[in-house]
This record gives structure tokens, C-alpha cells and sequence, in this order.
């Protein structure tokens, strides 16, 4: 049984033979380790106790970030808001620019 993203909601007895599910994983965890990396840099690591990585069925990596408390939603909006801000604002200084890729 999937939700309508695919994430697997059972064990690994329902994995399907030739799926290549480590791979997916693997990369899920890459950017589990990014993400916790910088929410321990901003002091939020406590506000997501269950992030970590996880796979679908299709073996798409997937990042569950767990069950988080509004105000670190609200907070996580805030902070998207300003990073997209902040990126907007220097494409419109230097148009030629590229844009920034993500911290590696």
C-alpha cells in the first residue's frame, strides 16, 4: 500500500524484485545530511526530531520531514521566503547572472 506520491507505507516485504531502491536512498540521504547540516546551523535541529531519508516504491528517494509544530512551519516559510527573495533580488542586480545552485 503507497499514499498518492508512492512513498511505501509498509515494510520490505512489499519491495518489488529489479527496483533499484538503494540508489534512491542513497540520494534522499545525501540530501537529508544537507538539509540537518544547515538546520543545525541555523539552531533548528530540534525542531525536526523525525526528519530522515526514506525511499518509494518506485525508488524515488524521498526526505520526510516527520510531524513538525506550526510555528516551525511557519517559520520554514519564512525562511524559503526569504532565500527566494533574496535570489530574486540578485538576478534582477546582474539579469546575466546564473542562478545560485544549492550548497553541496
Amino acid at each position: 500500500m503507497t499514499d498518492p506520491r508512492g512513498v511505501c507505507a509498509k515494510g520490505a516485504e512489499n519491495l518489488t524484485p529489479g527496483v533499484p531502491y538503494i540508489r534512491g536512498w542513497a540520494e534522499s540521504k545525501r540530501s537529508v545530511d544537507a538539509l540537518a547540516e544547515t538546520l543545525t546551523a541555523l539552531g533548528l535541529e530540534t525542531d525536526f526530531p523525525s526528519l530522515k531519508a526514506d525511499v518509494n516504491v518506485h525508488g524515488e528517494g524521498v526526505v520526510r520531514l516527520g510531524p513538525i509544530r506550526p510555528a516551525t512551519a511557519e517559520l520554514l516559510t519564512h525562511l524559503l521566503t526569504a532565500g527566494l527573495s533574496a535570489e530574486m533580488a540578485n538576478q534582477a542586480a546582474d539579469p546575466n547572472a546564473p542562478p545560485s545552485a544549492p550548497a553541496a
